[in-house]
Parts: C-alpha cells; sequence; structure tokens
C-alpha cells in the first residue's frame, strides 16, 4: 500500500516560531506521522476513500518553552489520531 500525505497548511494559533524552528517542526511532524502510518496504518474510512479533505487532530498544550521537535511529534500524534478515527 502507498501512503500519498499532503500538508497544504497547519495552523497554530498562539505559536510564534523562529525561521528555523519552522524547518525542525515541520520535519518533526512530517517523520512521526510517517512513522505512525507505517506501524499503526490508517482508519477503515480513509481506506476506502479517495483522501481526506481536512482532518481535525484535536488540542494540544503547547508548552513555549518546549523544543520545536517535541511540539511536532505532539501535533502528529493529534493529527494521526484524527486518521486513525476515520
Amino acid at each position: 500500500m502507498n501512503i500519498h500525505l499532503h500538508i497544504e497548511r497547519l495552523v497554530l494559533d498562539g505559536v510564534s516560531l523562529e525561521p528555523h524552528q519552522r524547518a525542525e517542526l515541520k520535519m518533526a511532524v512530517v517523520t512521526e506521522l510517517g512513522r505512525l502510518l507505517t506501524s499503526n496504518g490508517i482508519g477503515s474510512g480513509v481506506q476506502l476513500s479517495n483522501g481526506v479533505r481536512s482532518v481535525q487532530g484535536g488540542l494540544i498544550a503547547i508548552d513555549m518553552h518546549r523544543k520545536p521537535c517535541v511540539l511536532g511529534q505532539q501535533i502528529a500524534q493529534s493529527v494521526y489520531g484524527g486518521i486513525a478515527d476515520e
């Protein structure tokens, strides 16, 4: 099975990151989401469709002192929760 994932936009309200931190956050989201999809698969509702327009990932408690890579992992886990429930 091939999985094609396209994240057009990721909205983080109230989060201010430097450009280098944005790149670190993006890489962490992609890496963790890829790991979760590869190891756990996706929900049957997603498998039967031609795609999902959007995913509600839920709320994440953001600690502004936390590293962008950790925040990226949390985001990916929340998004994966939305995909797995489809």
